[in-house]
């Protein structure tokens, strides 16, 4: 019990040591990439030129340029700038040779508008990064409720059957042809105007 108690130890001493040194590092590097949910200090500035990203959708309010070290593109970003005018969800879909490290350039209409907004320092909340949807930060639902999901088990659906043969419940029924009365027979032998008895 007592070597169990020791290697315990031991094991969760060095866990705690290595957690602590790769703080250290990210804090001194700054530029490694952010995770979903995380809440990041950037500084934003504001662009106005241009007409197409770098992922070559069209420029429009609500594009911000990131670099794609740290907010790949497509990332989603909620960004507070101390100005309502300003603040709200933002995708990354530019990038830019000036906009290196923990810097985000948002596009504005106006070019007067830009030079207006200046340099701010914001604070960014990342809500997706990149285009993967499962590198979403998960909401009080999902964490409350994935345990239960994940614990239910979903049977597989059964593969549909190959093309052009049809379901082994359903076998097609024979065609037969239709049956001809001896009325209709006989209705086809006799004058059209009188009317034909049965024979």
């Amino acid at each position: 019990m007592l070597v169990v108690a020791v290697v315990g130890f031991v094991f969760l001493y060095e866990t705690r040591m290595l957690d602590s040194r790769y703080l250290s590092l990210t804090s001194m590097i700054g530029n490694m990439q952010a995770r979903p949910g995380s809440q990041l200090r950037f500084d934003a500035t504001a662009y106005c030129k241009g007409t197409t990203t770098a992922s070559g959708v069209g420029v429009r309010t609500g594009i911000a340029a990131a670099d794609s070290a740290l907010l790949p593109v497509g990332s989603v970003l909620n960004v507070a700038t101390g100005d309502s005018r300003y603040n709200g969800v933002y995708t990354v879909m530019d990038t830019g040779p000036k906009v290196q490290g923990r810097v985000l350039d948002l596009y504005m209409w106006s070019c007067h508008e830009a030079l207006r907004f200046g340099r701010k320092n914001v604070q960014v909340t990342v809500l997706r990064l990149g285009w993967d949807p499962t590198a979403s930060s998960p909401t009080l639902i999902d964490r409350l409720f994935r345990g239960r999901e994940a614990r239910r088990r979903v049977p597989p659906p059964e593969p549909p059957p190959p093309a052009g043969v049809a379901p082994a419940e359903q076998e097609p029924a024979p065609v037969t042809p239709p049956e001809v009365s001896s009325g209709d027979a006989a209705g086809e032998e006799g004058d059209a105007g009188s009317p034909v008895s049965g024979q």
